[in-house]
């Protein structure tokens, strides 16, 4: 064991569960909308949250979960979506499906960091739609109540879905109550153009800009996505301290755009990793797309490569770990991985580049979880 390979625990920033559930069904095409996007898959996303009742979503968490620590994932940022009955009407006890969810964890091993999502409706000026309607509360004091219910029994983030999911006066309430009580903030923002045109059309600024100006950007504040963000909010996350979690397969998947990440490392703005929508599970190919999509829009080997650094490797197991961690609030690193150095994808490698074969030539297969 004294030879072994050790990596840190990878840390999955973000990840929607019940999505699981989608894997492959969302490939399919619809002749009534064969060149589908983000906003179609969105109503098949909503057609499997309706179909969650707490023993449904312990069975499919349950079962991500176990595929997430045996591909080196050693905790979970749970963005969790589903709270009510698929009519809205809260169950006996409010956050059931929460609790189902943490249970899951809990029996496959893995650390999980709970971030209750905040939705209140359909977009500006509209009212949530039948999908949204159990993701939804009455207010932000409902929110935040079912919030504090549940911290007494796990770790608890807050997740304010996003500012097409909410109204300004709800970030502003939310941001509050972040700064009194410590919790970290993840919030999905500039994912998408459309996204972003309606915030400007909303709010006179790009969603980014509008959380500096509600309270809601600072060092426990996690921006999930960016792959729209303009040079002023590169700018406002540099210097809030801000986290950026990058999805990279489920971005992919969706065709969401690219992460801006040269940028991201030229303003020293930490990113970290999700699964997200939990079409692929495996760290290494979320931290190997990370690179090369840099590549490919860079033109060019080794974009991210921070000041006296020999090759991006140790900056990717960086944002794998510890910036993961520091994203949901937990000391890194966490738990370790060892790393097989017979697998296949690693044989006949020197052990000094073990780590770097990995990355740039293996899979999550090659780990081991201790």
């Amino acid at each position: 064991m004294s030879s072994a390979v050790l990596l840190p625990g990878f840390v999955n920033a973000h990840s929607h569960a019940f999505q699981r559930a989608l894997r492959g069904r969302v490939e399919r095409v619809d002749p009534a909308h064969p060149h589908d996007d983000f906003w179609t898959w969105r109503e098949a996303m909503y057609a499997a949250a309706a179909a969650l009742d707490p023993d449904s979503a312990y069975a499919v968490a349950e079962q991500l979960y176990r595929e997430m620590r045996d591909a080196g994932y050693t905790a979970v940022g749970e963005f969790h979506y589903p709270h009510h009955q698929p009519d809205g009407t809260p169950y006996d006890d409010p956050n059931a499906m929460a609790k189902a969810t943490v249970a899951a964890a809990r029996d496959v091993g893995i650390e999980i960091v709970l971030l209750m999502c905040a939705y209140a409706r359909g977009g500006a000026g509209r009212p949530p739609t039948p999908g949204q309607l159990r993701f939804c509360d009455a207010s932000p004091a409902a929110y935040l109540a079912r919030v504090e219910a549940l911290a007494g029994e796990c770790r608890v983030g807050l997740a304010p879905h996003s500012v097409r999911a909410l109204p300004a006066e709800w970030l502003e309430e939310i941001a509050r109550f972040a700064a009194t009580s410590g919790m970290v903030v993840h919030i999905h923002a500039n994912e998408q153009r459309r996204e972003v045109e309606e915030c400007e059309a909303e709010h006179g600024c790009r969603p980014v800009e509008l959380l500096e100006r509600v309270g809601l950007l600072g060092p426990r504040t996690t921006v999930v996505h960016a792959t729209h963000v303009s040079e002023n909010e590169l700018d406002l996350l540099a210097s809030s301290g801000a986290i950026v979690c990058a999805c990279p397969t489920t971005e992919a998947n969706l065709g969401d755009g690219f992460l801006p990440a040269a940028q991201l490392l030229d303003r020293s703005v930490p990113i970290c990793i999700g699964s997200d929508s939990n079409t692929v599970i495996d760290p290494v190919l979320e931290l190997r797309e990370i690179e090369a999509c840099a590549r490919r829009l860079a033109e060019r080997r080794n974009v991210l490569v921070p000041a006296g650094a020999d090759g991006p490797t140790g900056y990717l197991l960086e944002i794998g770990a510890a910036n993961g961690a520091r994203s949901l609030g937990l000391e890194g690193p966490v738990g370790w991985v060892q790393v097989d150095t017979d697998h296949p994808h690693l044989r006949g490698v020197d052990r000094e580049d073990v780590t770097a074969a990995l990355l740039f030539g293996g899979t999550a297969s090659a780990l081991l979880p201790r």
